[in-house]
């Protein structure tokens, strides 16, 4: 109750700080993970004044994390954390009227029990929260409408049967094109998520669209008339990457309009301050599966026509479009060789600007009022909640703070070389503060492929700096941030123009006297470990390897992941294109050439990048009598969650590297 109290007044102000003389920092470790908080879900308050965000701590008795609110003063003056749930809550909104915070939270109590997160509501003046919602199955998303009298909800259709009272479970019955998906599992449920509306009076519930489709990234118009959201109604959704905008009138019966017609993917619509013009970024390409491509910013008139590409010419990564208070320019955040700025495009003719960029990198952006707010990391700093004011960040939070205090981290560089066929290649170097002879290399690759290393703060190759390791970050073509075709070419041909930029990075490091050749060591995940793979099958001369999450056999995956479509359209049926299939499975079949001791990693249930692909090339290397081992995270997906595995991966990779290159 005092929290609330103090929510209420705003006396709660940031603690006093202790005067001491600073103790000799040190390297990071593995522990040091337990103590790193995440600060995400920035949200200004509509006088202003505050600013509320969501915080995520490790629960180590629980192995889990769990996520509470703050909010924050304008100035950074006070900052208070407004709830402390053991279930955790997110997504806090603050309703338009400044009357009302919401957020969801699984927490029980506050009526009948209902599984799933419900919208709680906290009265600004004071008192505990209450629940609002019982919906079955839980709220996926909520919007407030502008005039906080309705919840535009986003709900997935519950689940038929009660898992709980069926002593055996089903058989899964499936019929889908696309049939698994990391963490959802096998796809057999006929389950779709639709918009609905809720009064906040009342608490009716009245439903906006319905079908065997999915709708989602639902906005409000300004007016509140209307609804725009995101939907692919092609005959069969799981067969392409579509998506189309469509709008609808707020009130149950209204018929839907599509406003977009790309074949491609339109997404995240944004509509302007006097409601006529829709901001929003579709893709380059129309083809019906399109890993190699990146977001373009465009706006069309709300009432329809031909959209306008603004960011065409720059041929870079464009996201989180909002519109300025006048209407008159578009902020967006915009991904650039290592880089990911903030940039404002005028509606008129699309000039492009950068307002604010660097050694850093902004991965949220939204308006307040005349200024910005955004989250942004640096090679030294987590990320935390800034102002952008004209072309300034000020910071807001300091929850890493305490965090970086007694940590000496490794210093961050960036870096280009040449590769062996003359294409010029971005990098990044981290080496343990301070130390600056030749040191054994680590190159850790990035995964996607279609992502980018930048200068944000990276835990890993901290960690693995800490070590007393030279660590390369290396933005290989297939990698994002340097326009389509860089990425692009890569296609079909994996295992080939990657390992010569990341050959090609190595021997600069080489050269400028940085990495020791005899002491190389490579690792990634995802795509990085599947290039990890092909490195070791290439050449002899890393002495020690991770491969997480990869596969050196990729016909084996065909049916067995997630990525039919990339398969059929970028390589082509198995029964159709084998010789593709087999050039691009070389690290196996030629696993009797790896010499290197290897360290296999993969999640149990990891349906992206399937357990079976490290399992085959750890059965391969055993058997060829390459020293190896096999790490299997139980009950884990493709990306490892559970804090005490993700401690354990890291002591691996430290233990593993230190044993084969120091």
């Amino acid at each position: 109750m005092l929290r609330s109290l103090l929510f209420a007044t705003g006396v709660l102000s940031v603690g006093m700080t202790l005067c001491a003389q600073s103790p000799v920092k040190r390297p990071i470790r593995p522990a040091d993970i337990y103590r790193l908080p995440s600060v995400s879900d920035p949200q200004v308050s509509p006088d202003g004044k505050w600013v509320s965000y969501t915080v995520s701590t490790i629960d180590s008795l629980k192995d889990s994390r769990n996520a509470d609110v703050w909010m924050v003063s304008w100035d950074g003056g006070q900052d208070i954390q407004l709830t402390s749930g053991p279930e955790g809550e997110s997504r806090a909104r603050w309703s338009p009227d400044g009357k009302w915070l919401s957020f969801l939270s699984s927490r029980v109590g506050g009526g009948a029990e209902v599984k799933g997160s419900q919208v709680w509501l906290m009265d600004r003046r004071g008192g505990e929260g209450k629940r609002l919602t019982e919906i079955k199955g839980g709220v996926a998303d909520y919007a407030w409408s502008p005039d906080s009298k309705k919840l535009l909800l986003t709900l997935t259709d519950p689940d038929a049967d009660d898992s709980s009272k069926i002593k055996t479970t089903k058989p899964y019955v499936i019929d889908r094109y696309q049939y698994k998906e990391d963490v959802e599992g096998y796809r057999y449920k006929k389950a779709h998520t639709h918009l609905y509306l809720f009064d906040v009076g009342s608490r009716k519930l009245d439903t906006l669209t319905r079908g065997n489709y999915d709708e989602g990234s639902a906005v409000w118009s300004p007016d509140g008339s209307a609804i725009a959201f995101v939907s692919n109604r092609t005959a069969d959704p799981d067969q392409n990457e579509n998506s189309d905008i469509y709008i609808i009138e707020s009130h149950p019966g209204a018929t839907m309009r599509r406003l977009t017609d790309w074949k491609g993917s339109d997404n995240g619509p944004r509509w302007s301050p006097d409601g006529k013009w829709i901001a929003y970024t579709r893709s380059v390409s129309d083809e019906n599966y399109h890993m190699y491509d990146e977001p373009v910013l465009c706006v069309v008139a709300a009432a329809g026509g031909a959209p306008r590409l603004l960011s065409r010419e720059l041929d870079r990564p464009v996201m989180s479009p909002r519109w300025t208070k006048d209407g008159a320019a578009i902020y967006a955040l915009v991904a650039d060789d290592r880089e990911q700025y903030v940039a404002s495009f005028s509606v008129a003719d699309g000039k492009v600007s950068k307002v604010v960029g660097g050694h850093r990198a902004f991965t949220f952006l939204d308006r307040a009022g005349d200024d910005w707010l955004a989250m942004m990391s640096e090679p030294q700093t987590p990320s935390e909640v800034y102002v952008v004011e004209g072309s300034t960040p000020r910071r807001l939070t300091h929850h890493t703070d305490s965090f970086l205090a007694p940590l000496a981290l490794a210093t961050v560089e960036g870096f280009q070389s040449k590769s062996s066929d003359g294409t010029m290649v971005s990098g990044i170097l981290y080496r343990p503060v301070g130390v600056t002879t030749r040191l054994p290399l680590i190159l850790y690759i990035h995964g996607g492929p279609v992502s980018q290393d930048a200068f944000d703060f990276d835990l890993t190759r901290q960690m693995l700096a800490a070590g007393g390791f030279a660590v390369a970050a290396v933005n290989y073509r297939g990698s994002n941030g340097r326009g389509v075709a860089y990425s692009k070419i890569i296609s079909a041909d994996w295992g080939n123009k990657e390992v010569i930029d990341l050959h090609g990075a190595v021997d600069y490091l080489v050269k400028q006297g940085i990495a020791d050749s005899a002491h190389l060591g490579v690792g990634g995940w995802s795509y990085g470990g599947i290039l990890t793979d092909y490195l070791i099958a290439s050449d002899n001369r890393f002495k020690a390897a991770s491969s997480g999450a990869g596969t050196g056999f990729t016909l084996s995956l065909y049916g067995v992941d997630q990525y039919v479509n990339q398969y059929m359209n970028e390589i082509g049926a198995p029964w159709k294109a084998i010789d593709r299939y087999l050039k691009i499975s070389y690290p196996l079949l030629k696993a009797d050439r790896i010499k290197t001791p290897t360290l296999f990693m993969s999640g149990e249930k990891d349906f992206n990048v399937p357990t079976a692909g490290s399992e085959q090339m750890y059965q391969a290397l055993r058997t060829l009598g390459v020293p190896t081992q096999l790490i299997i995270y139980p009950n884990s997906f493709h990306g490892i969650t559970a804090p005490s595995y993700q401690r354990d991966r890291l002591e691996r990779w430290l233990a593993w590297y230190k044993k084969y290159l120091l």
